[in-house]
């Protein structure tokens, strides 16, 4: 593929190292003419010395005959301007790295509907996710970009037992605004269909409507027997994204963080969490808040060192998960050996990001479960596709292929049996790996 990547610091140049492992034909631009030449010399790339935000500069890049442009500058609005320039200037997919929370935020105003760009992405957001994923289920994956906070995916150990168990799904009377997608048992996970009975011990994914996901928890889950203890220690965005991410769960969350007016921010943007004045990175800190007694201790300061020192220390006073973020590759070898349980790199978040959303067509990102053979594609319905032609229920989908949600102008709902998809839609399909093919050729996509 042809790539074009707008921003050659630190973020932008591993991009482009990733892009080029992968054999892709990557054009760097950027406005220092150190940076440039620096990757020019290390990288198979071609660098263009130049503002990502002329159209000039973009034009001289090539841009008309990229396949995405993914705008990486160390400036929002040059990465938003410089995405929506290349997506008008006929890119087919722009993406935008953003640092500030409000770029992300739908509350207030929609910048990646009103620029015209296909994802804006956040380093720090998917970090902190990374992280939320391992405190909630190392076996889950995240699908917040997929639906802008709209959808909520929800796993959960079936502990309740009730008179929904062990009988197919079909005979369940669960909401229209929901859809369980995956079913563990043991070490095997599968995409759920309606002939499948749900037994006391499984782990069960679901997604839909916050509200009815809530009502779906109560009714095949006792919850959380108790409040996790979790200690953040650095308050930074990563940390910031991380408290949110947890702040409606059954957690107690302390927050610490050195900075008086990042604290002010923090406690009156963190509804539940406690957010606490103190330097993370000295033990008598630590000891006086009772770190020991957590059970996750999460390191993200903003600095590999400081998240090593804090989270051993934390280790020390005994507790149970030590979490940091590492940044630096040549400390990924050794940080386990130290007594860090779950070492998270910003790194390799952006790249499983960026890695699935390098697909052809009508394919807008591509990941895969852990542990299993399961897809979670994003695909966009094209004109005469024949899945668009009849109802869900009569368009023939393969054992095993789900269409767990659809996305129709920036809203997302879970769609009904007998609901058409329209032209333009964006759905969300889990199917195994076997099947791709056959997805494919349903959604008129051809090899």
């Amino acid at each position: 593929m042809r790539i074009l990547t707008l921003g050659a610091g630190t973020v932008g140049t591993w991009i482009a190292e990733l892009l080029c492992r992968f054999r892709h034909d990557v054009t760097v631009v950027d406005n220092d003419a150190d940076h440039v030449r620096r990757i020019n010399n290390d990288l198979d790339v071609r660098a263009i010395h130049g503002s990502a935000s002329q159209s000039s500069v973009l034009f001289q890049a090539g841009v008309l005959g990229c396949d995405i442009c993914l705008a990486v500058t160390g400036i929002d609005e040059v990465n938003m301007i410089a995405a929506s320039m290349a997506k008008a200037m006929g890119v087919r997919r722009s993406i935008a790295r953003v640092y500030a929370p409000v770029f992300r935020d739908l509350s207030t105003f929609d910048y990646q509907r009103h620029f015209g760009i296909d994802r804006l992405l956040s380093l720090e957001h998917l970090t902190a996710m990374e992280l939320a994923r391992y405190i909630r289920n190392p076996e889950s994956i995240t699908l917040e970009h997929f639906a802008r906070g709209q959808l909520d995916v929800a796993e959960m150990e079936v502990t309740r037992p009730s008179a929904s168990l062990n009988k197919p799904l079909k005979q369940l009377r669960l909401s229209p605004h929901v859809r369980l997608a995956t079913i563990k048992r043991g070490r095997r996970t599968w995409i759920a269909s309606a002939s499948d009975e749900i037994r006391l011990g499984d782990w069960i994914s679901v997604m839909g409507r916050p509200d009815e996901v809530a009502d779906i928890k109560k009714t095949f889950s006792h919850g959380t027997t108790r409040k996790q203890f979790i200690v953040i220690a650095g308050g930074g965005e990563t940390g910031y994204h991380l408290a949110r991410a947890l702040d409606a769960e059954n957690h107690r969350v302390l927050v610490l963080e050195w900075n008086p007016s990042r604290c002010d921010y923090l406690a009156s943007h963190l509804s539940r969490a406690t957010v606490l004045c103190a330097d993370a990175t000295r033990k008598l800190t630590l000891e006086e808040e009772r770190v020991g007694s957590c059970d996750y201790f999460v390191a993200c300061t903003g600095n590999d060192e400081n998240n090593i020192m804090a989270g051993l220390e934390a280790k020390d006073l005994g507790a149970k998960q030590i979490m940091a973020i590492v940044g630096r590759p040549d400390y990924a070898s050794i940080v386990s050996r130290l007594g860090i349980d779950v070492a998270v790199s910003e790194r390799d978040a952006m790249a499983r990001q960026i890695l699935g959303l390098l697909t052809d067509g009508p394919i807008l990102s591509q990941l895969q479960l852990p542990s299993s053979d399961i897809l979670v594609l994003e695909i966009e319905v094209a004109h005469e596709a024949p899945v668009s032609q009849v109802a869900l229920a009569e368009a023939g989908m393969p054992d095993g292929v789900l269409v767990a949600a659809v996305m129709q102008e920036d809203f997302v709902r879970v769609p009904h049996a007998t609901e058409h998809l329209q032209a333009g839609n964006t759905a969300l399909v889990l199917c195994p790996v076997s099947q791709l093919p056959h997805v494919r050729e349903l959604f008129g996509i051809s090899r």
